[in-house]
């Protein structure tokens, strides 16, 4: 079950990735706001008919740490819901103090992790000005050492950075995640999706270590129970 907590009609996002699937970031920013109103997310959880849900999902229409009172979302959700909480982030805010606080309320996080190196992570993320890679990774390593849930990555491999799997790999080694996804863009996007021997060959660097690659991952059926205001509010109405 997925919770957006920042779209209002357009991608809101501290990157400009060159493989997402929602088009170009129109709102490139890395100034935390409130978005939808608390009381918005819980009424719409409300409206749920009776689901087998295994994780209430924060992700969206952007990046959703951006959302200043995520965090007091989660905290609202735990009162009247008692599914685990995950939330997928691409990892750019978790050098502030105020993030990680709310990050240490969910019980899985997935980091997104696609670069080695400033000049990769520029040429694939297009990051709002004065983000850092290194600055990330430090804060990923930082954030794993005291979180007591479970830490995911999350590493998109395209043409412009499969070359570079092997460092990504002992960067991964160096955080020792909980479980590591290897993924290539499958959905609509302008970058054309490595093969699955590539993803093989790719997979290599990362023995040892708890991979789940795209192409090998159980396809889990889904079934939309998006209210008619929700669909609204994410411009799909």
């Amino acid at each position: 079950m997925g919770i957006d907590p920042i779209s209002k009609k357009e991608k809101v996002c501290t990157f400009d990735c060159i493989y997402c699937q929602l088009g170009k970031t129109r709102r490139l920013t890395s100034e935390r706001k409130i978005f939808i109103p608390v009381a918005e997310i819980i009424k719409e959880l409300d409206s749920l008919p009776r689901l087998k849900i295994d994780y209430i999902t924060f992700s969206g229409t952007g990046e959703p740490t951006l959302a200043e009172n995520f965090g007091e979302m989660i905290k609202a959700i735990r009162c009247i819901r008692p599914e685990r909480i995950a939330v997928l982030t691409n990892s750019s805010l978790m050098p502030k103090e105020d993030v990680i606080k709310d990050l240490f309320l969910a019980d899985l996080v997935a980091c997104k992790l696609d670069a080695s190196s400033q000049d990769i992570f520029e040429l694939v993320n297009h990051p709002v000005n004065g983000i850092k890679i290194s600055t990330i990774i430090r804060a990923i390593k930082d954030f794993k050492s005291c979180y007591k849930g479970k830490l995911a990555l999350q590493i998109m491999f395209m043409e412009e950075n499969k070359i570079y799997a092997k460092e990504i790999a002992q960067i991964a080694r160096d955080i020792g995640p909980d479980e590591i996804q290897l993924n290539t863009p499958l959905r609509p996007c302008g970058i054309r999706p490595l093969s699955k021997d590539e993803m093989d060959l790719i997979e290599t660097h990362f023995r040892g270590l708890n991979t789940i690659s795209v192409y090998k991952a159980e396809k889990k059926a889904v079934q939309p129970v998006s209210s008619a205001d929700t669909l609204k509010r994410r411009g799909k109405v």
